[in-house]
């Protein structure tokens, strides 16, 4: 006869305790973390302006009952939509993912630490024009750099031990959990409600990889994370009416996280949560393209002016051998047909051939119209992933996180050229000095895609000066956006 099973309830889970703990009494007070999680805040704002161009990420937008205008709700920059904080976090979070180009984190797990501020900046736009209309101070952009900082911090530090992908699981489901647990903090949850918010987090629905691997590659990848980071608001407010939360949600036997989800293991952590992630986080400046590419790209396009200058063209070659590292190999070396602009910007091939051939690579390089070229295809086939295992080890390696490629050209005639290597990206924490200038440029650029120059300039007077932005309250700076 089994023994009856213990009714009793345990203390939460040390997972759940660590990270409401860090969100609640950690003080950021890191110069760098600050400055850089407002480069972060202008460059995420600017690919969702650029994705508004795009009448696939629109159509998801806007309020779920048409028409609807929520007061004191929170807007969503470059539209002139005010919805609720859930649906809010669905369009802002939607339009920064959609085109592949907000920042990246790379380690067991990857993933965009910026999907959170589409859950961060609707609450502290809709907190703050309910505090306005009640005679109280709304929160700073201040306030919003530092929920980013510790957003990026749980996702990023969970992230560098524990793969999600491995076991079928996208990582969206860590944009959930940190939005979730910054936004608690931000509404005011007590200590307990917070714990209760996150575990509700661990035991809702997770969404699978589906979306991101052939044969299945779609465009659910460009909204996931909106539909993560307005969940995590959802979960927020259920846990601040007082709901109850699931202390052992990881730990339970048999129907917890562990067992059910992460084949029995435990989470492992390689550090303490602090601003490391966001200090070392890697933007995507140059180019719209999965990040375990940009490498590769940037060498494409080194490339693309030494074929000219050999007086090569493409249809010259006869072989590319792809030296890189074992994470770009499972989730971007394709071969056979590519079905949408979802499948094209994760083709590690595809996003190859187009600047060999064009010296470019845009958003628009992903759509049917280019696609159709011939010559990419061709090019594609000649292509040849090899992991190179010092790539795959300096990859993991902290001190290091490279994301190496380096591409070799055979031609018909025998000849080649020097293989093209390139270890860190433009938007490495290692090129920062190179990067920023860039990065400031490619918010500047998108600015100009949906205002008119006056407004672009009050903007970037802000969004450039660190102290004023801080200073400055939320839906005055959100209200800067509005069309």
């Amino acid at each position: 006869m089994s023994a009856p099973i213990s009714n009793v309830r345990p203390d939460p889970d040390k997972v759940l305790v660590d990270i409401v703990d860090y969100v609640l009494n950690y003080r950021v007070d890191s110069t760098l973390a600050l400055e850089t999680a407002r480069n972060c805040l202008i460059d995420t704002l600017g690919c969702g302006l650029e994705a508004l161009s795009y009448p696939a990420c629109t159509k998801l937008m806007g309020p779920i009952v048409p028409g609807t205008i929520v007061p004191n709700g929170a807007k969503v920059p470059g539209t002139q939509f005010q919805l609720d904080p859930v649906q809010a976090a669905f369009n802002i979070g939607a339009m920064i993912r959609w085109l592949d180009f907000n920042d990246t984190w790379l380690a067991a797990e990857w993933g965009h630490p910026s999907d959170n501020l589409g859950g961060i900046l609707a609450t502290a736009d809709w907190l703050s024009r309910n505090a306005i209309a009640s005679g109280k101070k709304a929160l700073t952009m201040k306030d919003v750099l530092i929920a980013m900082i510790k957003a990026h911090e749980i996702q990023g530090c969970i992230a560098l031990e524990n793969s999600f992908n491995k076991v079928g699981l996208d990582h969206v489901l860590l944009v959930k959990l940190a939005s979730t647990a910054v936004v608690g903090q931000m509404i005011g949850l007590t200590r307990d409600e917070l714990i209760n918010a996150v575990s509700l987090a661990f035991v809702d629905g997770h969404s699978l990889r589906t979306y991101r691997h052939a044969p299945n590659t779609g465009s659910r990848k460009s909204w996931a994370a909106g539909d993560a980071t307005s969940r995590a608001v959802r979960l927020a407010l259920i846990a601040k009416t007082g709901e109850m939360g699931y202390p052992s949600v990881l730990t339970a036997k048999t129907w917890g996280f562990y067992d059910v989800l992460f084949k029995g293991n435990e989470f492992k952590f390689q550090r303490p949560y602090g601003s490391y992630v966001m200090e070392n986080v890697l933007f995507k400046i140059s180019f719209p393209a999965e990040f375990h590419s940009q490498t590769a790209v940037e060498a494409a396009m080194t490339l693309h002016g030494k074929l000219k200058a050999a007086g090569k063209s493409v249809e010259d070659i006869k072989k590319i051998t792809i030296r890189t590292h074992e994470a770009a190999i499972r989730i971007i070396d394709k071969k056979g047909p590519l079905n949408n602009p979802a499948d094209r910007d994760h083709c590690i091939q595809y996003m190859i051939a187009v600047p060999l051939i064009h010296g470019r690579l845009t958003a628009a390089d992903y759509e049917d119209s280019i696609a159709q070229d011939p010559r990419i295809d061709v090019l594609r086939a000649k292509m040849e992933c090899v992991e190179d295992p010092q790539y795959t080890k300096d990859y993991h390696d902290p001190e290091k996180r490279s994301i190496a490629n380096a591409l070799t050209v055979e031609f018909n005639d025998g000849s080649t050229l020097d293989e093209i290597a390139v270890e860190y990206p433009i938007g490495h924490k290692r090129r920062r000095a190179d990067g920023i200038p860039l990065l400031v440029e490619k918010f500047r650029t998108n600015l100009a895609r949906r205002f008119p120059q006056k407004q672009q300039q009050a903007i970037l007077a802000v969004s450039l000066d660190q102290a004023k932005l801080e200073a400055m309250p939320v839906n005055e700076y959100v209200d800067l956006y509005v069309i």
